[in-house]
């Protein structure tokens, strides 16, 4: 029998922590009746990790007690609360594959349960290094009344596994999918981090599972992705949790193609930057993260024990203050990696996780947070934070350095620059869709390595989207030995909202076209 939206949100348990609320406009009408009703016992969690925008889930049955966490982040707690909350015992940690963007939790959570047993794609020919049970395709997981059935839906990487979800009795009417790193909503997964000799392979396997697999799927079946928007796994992923069949059938770009040339074309065309951190994460979980147990230590210091530790030379000191804090006054040689949940991304970018990093943070006790944001992305090693942040370290008359803020209506009546130099550190889709007229475009992560296109005698001032990433590379220009650096608090999201001038190039480059002008 069909159910309706609001009844299968009863049926999975109510609002919960994380749990996905199917919101106006998230399905089509006609998508919304599901090939087979999910069954009444079912408890169903969504659990977004901001900033890496990913997305795991638990998924058990209340008549079995059993649940399983499908793509669990390193930081498992929330899955241990939720399956207590539920009165479930998670049984199975699955891996739709091995992941570029994020630690993985599925050991962790086999440790810590002690009943837990992960699950790994053994299609494709991946080398684990660490216990696990082999998925083949077409394998079934039984939680009781739900099924889980394993496909094999390479192009992602070779040994991507997408799972099925049905009832015992209806096994042959899934009405929902795992989808992994495949298919997201507005998006697929992009097929080009494994290494320019794999592309054409995985481009094609892609091609093949969303075509041949994923399209022949009934418009009903709900599909649950493994990330969200701000995802670089994929090109322009919709803010959307969840979707349907259906409804990417008929509004996903990357799906409206006829062939595989052209499909090709337009996923490796719009494929944005890969991150530097994706090779060490997808390393790190093929080889077995190391079991925590705990957060990393991260001891208290006292200012003048923090400004002797900061002082010895190979740490990495980053201030996690807002921005215009952070510009009021810091410790000289501070990267502002600001209070938000990309902390995660911007580490993975622009930190070495051999080296220590030592925090100054808004709060003492904003440093649990801080941390599980850090090891979600493979970063360990903490020399220690300053106890008491920079009111302690002000009262003690330790030096400080500023970093000037210009807001957008003086950057504007700064144009045509002429001794100001504006810079762009954004994306090259955010540039190719608009910038400030006579910017220079670096983006980010290359700053360290293209500030030479800069006059460090000139003043500068920096943007990005909101002003987050441009404190950031203002706090990088300060480090260089640039004298003269101010952010633009508000950025292009400022400089659209006042009607600004707007400059758009002639031609559009690949989204991981850095050298732009």
């Amino acid at each position: 029998m069909s159910k309706s939206r609001r009844e299968f949100i009863a049926e999975v348990g109510g609002v919960g922590i994380g749990t996905v609320l199917l919101g106006p406009g998230t399905l089509a009408a006609a998508d919304a009746k599901p090939q087979s009703a999910p069954p009444a016992s079912m408890i169903f969690e969504t659990v977004l990790t901001e900033g890496v925008a990913q997305l795991s889930y638990l998924i058990g049955d209340k008549a079995s007690g059993k649940a399983a966490v499908i793509d669990p982040r390193r930081d498992i707690d929330i899955y241990v609360e939720l399956a207590r909350k539920h009165k479930l015992t998670i049984t199975h940690t699955l891996e739709t594959h091995i992941h570029a963007d994020l630690v993985s939790g599925c050991l962790g959570l086999a440790d810590r349960t002690g009943t837990a047993k992960v699950y790994v794609s053994a299609e494709g020919g991946p080398e684990y290094g660490f216990p696990h049970e082999g998925v083949k395709d077409g394998d079934t997981i039984d939680l009781g009344r739900v099924i889980l059935t394993a496909k094999h839906t390479p192009g992602h990487t070779p040994e991507h596994m997408s799972y099925l979800v049905s009832e015992n009795n209806h096994p042959d009417q899934a009405f929902a999918i795992f989808s992994g790193d495949c298919l997201f909503a507005n998006s697929v997964g992009r097929p080009d981090l494994l290494g320019d000799d794999q592309t054409t392979g995985l481009v094609k396997q892609l091609y093949e599972s969303i075509y041949e697999f994923y399209l022949a799927l009934p418009d009903s079946v709900r599909v649950h992705p493994a990330h969200g928007a701000g995802s670089p796994c994929g090109a322009n992923i919709s803010d959307r949790l969840v979707t349907t069949i259906g409804y990417e059938r008929k509004n996903n770009p990357a799906l409206q193609f006829k062939d595989e040339a052209a499909f090709s074309e337009y996923v490796l065309f719009t494929a944005p930057p890969e991150p530097v951190y994706y090779p060490r994460m997808k390393q790190e979980n093929t080889a077995g993260p190391t079991v925590l147990g705990r957060l990393p230590t991260c001891p208290p210091m006292a200012p003048k024990v923090f400004e002797e530790a900061v002082s010895q030379g190979d740490v990495q000191l980053v201030d996690n203050r807002q921005m215009l804090s952070f510009g009021g006054g810091h410790i000289a040689g501070a990267l502002n990696i600001g209070p938000r949940a990309e902390l995660s991304i911007w580490a993975g970018w622009m930190l070495d996780p051999q080296k220590p990093i030592f925090l100054v943070l808004p709060q003492d006790t904003d440093l649990p947070e801080v941390q599980r944001q850090f090891i979600r992305v493979g970063y360990y090693r903490f020399g220690g934070y300053l106890l008491g942040g920079m009111e302690a370290w002000n009262n003690e008359g330790l030096p400080i350095t500023e970093m000037g803020q210009m807001p957008v209506h003086e950057l504007n009546a700064a144009l045509p620059p002429t001794e100001l130099q504006i810079l762009d550190v954004r994306t090259p889709g955010e540039r190719q869709a608009g910038h400030v007229p006579g910017s220079t475009y670096i983006f980010l992560p290359e700053l360290s390595q293209k500030a030479k296109r800069l006059d460090k005698n000139r003043p500068v001032a920096v943007y990005c989207d909101s002003g987050y990433r441009a404190s950031l590379a203002s706090s990088l220009l300060l480090r260089m030995g640039f004298q003269d650096v101010h952010n633009v608090p508000g950025s292009w999201k400022a400089w659209k909202a006042l009607g600004y001038e707007v400059q758009t190039p002639d031609v559009q480059k690949k989204g991981t076209d850095t050298d732009l002008s």
